[in-house]
């Protein structure tokens, strides 16, 4: 693990221990504000929750474009790309906010009209990481795999994914990020979530709360992606660009 790619984890949870203490910080510099500290719940609850609803819907929205993903670059399936790249890119392009919205109605307030957002948004940059990463596998590589007697299973699983798992995992990293800054929308529709106190503040007129919980959504956001480059291959652990990532060329040795 890289040293320097964690000191936005450090950062984040010494603002975490910290934010407690600042109620004469924020008095101060909102001198108007009756209750300048966010304490209905605690921060760490928050960001256990936060975390929450980020850890679960990226496992649908991972599932989604990967799986996506290598069905649109089976041969024969161009058009399959098209459809899902499209229908993707249409969830990503409504607000998140208009999602909820939506949402609301048919499964309710609370968390899950805000994992349908967040497995909205997080899964084009699984998905395009995906069809891109697998694309650029060389044809050299795929020939000396069914040469050797491979199945297109075996193709896929031995060859395909290995090769293309770096791109692949900085495309989940990209989504990781989104939906850490996603997720605090979804205290609009009573999701608990480091939004709350975002929301709450609007509400109340307290625009320390919202500063504290936009600090904390912030950092949390660079602290998940310095997690996630700390345990990236060395390749992988600069800032992700989900183009350069999956044009970086292929080793053309078959995995042993």
């Amino acid at each position: 693990m890289r040293l320097a790619a964690l000191l936005p984890v450090l950062l984040f949870a010494a603002a975490l221990a910290v934010l407690p203490l600042t109620a004469p910080v924020f008095a101060a510099l909102f001198p108007d504000v009756a209750e300048p500290l966010y304490r209905r719940e605690s921060f760490l609850s928050l960001t256990l929750s936060h975390g929450g609803l980020v850890l679960v819907s990226l496992l649908p929205a991972a599932a989604i474009g990967i799986g996506l993903g290598i069905a649109a670059t089976r041969p024969g399936a161009r058009e399959v790309r098209e459809v899902a790249d499209g229908l993707v890119g249409f969830a990503q392009a409504v607000p998140p906010v208009a999602v909820i919205a939506i949402a609301v109605p048919a499964v309710g307030f609370g968390a899950a009209p805000a994992l349908l957002a967040l497995v909205c948004y997080a899964t084009l940059p699984v998905l395009r990481a995906t069809t891109a990463a697998l694309a650029t596998v060389p044809p050299d590589v795929l020939d000396a795999a069914r040469g050797a007697g491979m199945t297109p299973r075996q193709v896929l699983v031995q060859v395909e994914l290995p090769l293309a798992a770096p791109p692949i995992l900085a495309g989940l990293r990209v989504a990781a990020v989104l939906a850490v800054a996603t997720a605090a929308v979804g205290a609009v529709a009573g999701a608990t979530c480091l939004g709350t106190p975002i929301i709450a503040g609007l509400v109340n007129g307290n625009p320390a709360w919202v500063v504290q919980g936009a600090v904390l959504t912030g950092l949390m956001a660079f602290a998940v992606d310095g997690l996630l480059a700390a345990l990236a291959p060395r390749d992988q652990a600069g800032p992700v660009s989900i183009g350069s990532a999956a044009s970086r060329p292929h080793s053309s040795r078959l995995p042993s």
